[in-house]
């Protein structure tokens, strides 16, 4: 068994697909009438077809789960975080852990959680 992709669901899939493409450099490898498949194993659904299918409400901003990147380069990605056209709610600002690595952790425009981490 292997595991193909992570599906998040989106209010806005136009939104969703740029911010991952202008922060991380996410492609879209399949967009088909609201199912979008992104490089890097990412998934985008929209909420009413997600919603149609489990047949129940979708919550956001419940910390359930969270998307996890390393970046070489934090401080210039930090630096992007800070400057990008729509506001970024933040957990935690940059901090470094005590076994050294330096993380950042933040939602994306749909209250997913995301951290990017320095690699270990």
């Amino acid at each position: 068994m292997k595991l193909k992709n992570i599906l998040i669901v989106t209010e806005d899939l136009e939104r969703s697909k740029k911010f991952y493409k202008d922060l991380f450099g996410l492609e879209v490898i399949l967009d088909n009438d609201g199912n979008v498949v992104l490089t890097e194993g990412l998934a985008l659904q929209d909420k009413k077809i997600w919603e149609s299918f489990i047949g129940q409400d979708v919550h956001f901003n419940n910390n359930a789960s969270e998307l996890y990147f390393e970046e070489k380069n934090i401080d210039e990605f930090v630096k992007k975080l800070d400057n990008y056209e729509m506001p970024v709610a933040y957990v935690n600002k940059l901090m470094q852990h005590s076994w050294g690595q330096r993380v950042v952790r933040f939602y994306d425009p749909d209250g997913n959680l995301i951290e990017v981490g320095t690699p270990m």
